[in-house]
């Protein structure tokens, strides 16, 4: 499965890292394809690392500002003219997405992405990867959204909730055997 990650180049602290390496190397040992925004930096680079040690594959989708930090020994690289070409290169080459701590571009990455299912232009399961409870507030306003009609679908169908990084490899593989 091809599996695209959204999350942070930023260097985190270790209740971050950790889990991180941990996710990638069970996507690694699963034989699965890391789809990510390329980076050679930050938990961008300890996600790749440990899905490329654990024997998976890696498919990057840089932007031209940001290609002299994109991994030189990815399987494969893309280089996006803008963000809004890497958004959708990283959607058309995943079968799955999950999103795990990050800043304002995850935060967008992972609005568009529910925004564009909520609309049903993808299928594809959606995991929020919540990191030592790192989107407990987005799950708060999720629920309020969903609660008070701002969601035309349950959340439920929107996107899923993960503690950790076996619980979402878990629903990711459930749900791809039922597509």
């Amino acid at each position: 499965m091809n599996i695209c990650v959204f999350l942070s180049a930023a260097d985190l602290d270790d209740r971050y890292t950790v889990p991180a390496r941990e996710f990638a190397e069970l996507l690694g040992r699963g034989g699965h394809t890391l789809v990510w925004g390329g980076s050679e930096s930050g938990l961008m680079k300890v996600v790749a690392d440990g899905v490329q040690g654990s024997g998976g594959r890696l498919v990057g989708v840089s932007v031209e500002f940001l290609a002299a930090k994109a991994r030189t020994n990815a399987d494969e690289m893309v280089i996006a003219k803008d963000l809004a070409e890497r958004k959708a290169l990283l959607l058309e080459k995943s079968d799955a997405i999950v999103v795990m701590v990050g800043g304002t571009g995850t935060l967008d990455e992972a609005t568009e992405i529910l925004e564009l299912k909520k609309h049903g232009k993808h299928t594809k399961p959606v995991v929020l990867l919540n990191t030592a409870g790192f989107y407990d507030g987005l799950r708060q306003q999720f629920q309020r959204m969903e609660d008070e009609g701002f969601l035309p679908l349950p959340l439920t169908e929107l996107v899923f909730f993960a503690k950790d990084g076996v619980g979402a490899l878990a629903y990711l593989e459930e749900s791809a055997g039922q597509q």
